[in-house]
């Protein structure tokens, strides 16, 4: 049986309040009475909270309420066209030797992802599947380091979530090869999804993510995706998010990082599609000797609105954490850059770089930078600073003496800006197909 909701004239809020009422005794429970418990502490926190307006400091230059107005369906559990490997072939990373994961609207899809050839000891599995046959794990990890007591959309889809991935690394265990993460949306209806997904790397493991958003629709959607990160003392996770959706699709994407001793991550988001996006990153750290290393680059075309938004949360001594976040607007596109970092009493030894630059190419394109410290130590180096312009004209006269066009000297100089973030990828295979999506995109 599948409940229908259609479009009312209520608050956006009201709809899914609705709708987790139509949705929670067949479709949301009847996996563990722990989730269900939490569902409904989360739903009551989005009924408090509500969807933040204009007033919000957090969601001051992104118009999210305007897009929530669009009455969206609402279902936990979206149809999944059937698919095959020649289906996903446009999709493929050139020369990647990876795990795959394959998600349709939201949606685990096993016959398509990697199964038995994983180490031993690694679970890769539906969200569903790992909360009725490993709950131990699941219990452990799902909502545990996350904290939706002040964020609507994390609290909303904790309420919703019932498909997504699921990722844990035994103790010690090193993924030679990365796991691919390949998220579709396949749809021929305007859907609202809500994703939710956990990777654990207990002590002393290794892992390497690649998690890539794709239409194959033209269908309107919104996209409210969770992603919770837990790397283990001492041990290295290297995540890459792409967002290359088209341009009627509209995405939320919250990664939650939460470190103990000595770990090591790194987050590298690119976004190249989608018609609003908002990029959260959000990172923790719970004991010493921790470093984090944020990299995004954004490149707006269009009307696109992308905003990124990181967080990085010192609470504890004798830790690293560096930021540079780049950005290319061109036509009427509109970037965001809030970052802040937040250095609590007692955490002293810090070390926090934050950076955002900003290439404006036509008088419409407008950016918005915000970074932040927010400082309790007397003991720190803490620095950050924005700039926002356009191409160096002398640059382009140099390169054009040199005998290059115009095109070709501002198509030169957009890569090589690009290039200071696409260098941090690790990933071989990842960084080609990267730097040759974003050379076609500046005309390179």
């Amino acid at each position: 049986m599948t409940t229908t909701l259609t479009a009312t004239t209520t608050r956006p809020e009201d709809r899914f309040l609705h709708a987790f009422e139509a949705y929670a005794g067949e479709v949301l429970n009847g996996t563990s009475e722990h989730l269900a418990t939490l569902r409904r502490k989360a739903i009551e926190r989005f009924s408090a909270l509500g969807f933040p307006g204009r007033k919000s400091e957090a969601w001051k230059y992104t118009p999210i309420a305007k897009a929530l107005q669009h009455p969206y369906k609402i279902d936990p559990m979206p149809a999944v066209p059937t698919l095959n490997e020649a289906s996903l072939a446009a999709y493929a990373i050139p020369e990647l030797d990876a795990y795959r994961v394959v998600l349709v609207n939201g949606r685990f899809v096993p016959e398509l992802s990697a199964g038995s050839d994983l180490p031993e000891g690694v679970v890769l599995t539906s969200l569903e599947t790992a909360a009725r046959e490993h709950a131990d794990l699941f219990e452990k990890y799902f909502a545990y380091y996350l904290d939706f007591e002040n964020e609507p959309f994390l609290a909303l889809n904790t309420a919703f979530a019932r498909d997504g991935f699921f990722l844990y690394v035994p103790e010690g265990a090193a993924l030679e090869r990365p796991v691919h993460v390949l998220n579709l949306i396949d749809t021929s209806e305007e859907l609202f999804l809500q994703p939710r997904h956990v990777v654990a790397v207990a002590p002393g493991a290794t892992l390497k993510l690649i998690a890539s958003g794709h239409s194959q629709s033209n269908a309107r959607t919104f996209t409210n995706s969770v992603m919770e990160v837990f790397v283990g003392q001492g041990a290295e996770v290297h995540q890459y998010d792409l967002r290359l959706e088209g341009d009627r699709a509209s995405s939320i994407y919250t990664t939650q990082a939460y470190l103990e001793g000595g770990a090591r991550y790194t987050n590298g988001t690119l976004t190249l599609g989608g018609a609003l996006v908002r990029n959260n990153v959000q990172v923790r750290f719970n004991d010493q000797e921790g470093e984090a290393h944020l990299y995004g680059l954004f490149l707006g075309r269009g009307t696109m609105h992308i905003d990124n938004h990181t967080m990085i949360d010192h609470a504890v001594p004798n830790c690293v954490s560096n930021e540079l976040y780049k950005g290319i607007l061109d036509d009427q596109a509109t970037g965001v850059f809030n970052g802040k970092v937040l250095v609590r009493p007692h955490a002293q030894k810090t070390n926090a770089y934050q950076s955002n630059k900003s290439i404006v190419l036509t008088r419409e394109a407008r950016m918005y930078s915000k970074p932040e410290l927010e400082i309790y130590a007397d003991d720190v180096r803490c620095t950050h600073g924005a700039a926002c312009g356009q191409l160096d004209e002398n640059g382009i006269f140099y390169l054009r003496t040199r005998g290059l066009t115009l095109q070709q000297a501002r198509a030169m100089m957009l890569l090589a800006f690009a290039r200071d973030v696409l260098d941090q990828i690790t990933i071989e295979p990842l960084r080609a197909y990267l730097d040759a999506l974003v050379a076609a995109r500046v005309g390179a």
